[in-house]
């Protein structure tokens, strides 16, 4: 599944939405300040405050994102999250928070591999998924 430039382009500069699930499939939502495109198939994220959702990644990878402005972007992201603690993509991450607020110290990187993309418009093509 790949984003289109319109799709990555809102994912950079909105607040997305990060939604998770336990292994008992309690749901967690989160806004998440720091998410970017890696390429057209993978958005990164920075978890500088996670608990509730990172337990969750650990326990089921699965996960969905919005962004907060869904009227100008009405995508749902789904995929597969993986956690990074330490090497390129962490150091990456780390660089990138810091370089915004100098204060953040990144406890991981988070990379989903998305694997569907599904509409949230509103009307009869709600829900439908994206090819």
């Amino acid at each position: 599944m790949t984003m289109t430039e319109e799709m990555m382009d809102a994912i950079e500069k909105d607040l997305v939405f990060l939604a998770t699930a336990s292994s008992e499939g309690i749901p967690n939502v989160v806004p998440i300040g720091f998410a970017r495109p890696i390429d057209n198939g993978s958005i990164l994220i920075a978890d500088n405050y996670m608990n509730k959702t990172r337990k969750n990644i650990e326990e089921n990878p699965n996960v969905a994102i919005v962004t907060k402005d869904a009227q100008k972007n009405p995508f749902q992201f789904k995929g597969k999250a993986e956690i990074f603690e330490s090497g390129k993509i962490f150091d990456e991450v780390v660089e990138w928070a810091q370089n915004v607020m100098t204060k953040l110290n990144p406890k991981a990187a988070i990379v989903v591999k998305l694997t569907e993309i599904y509409s949230v418009q509103p009307g009869p093509e709600a829900g439908k998924k994206v090819e």
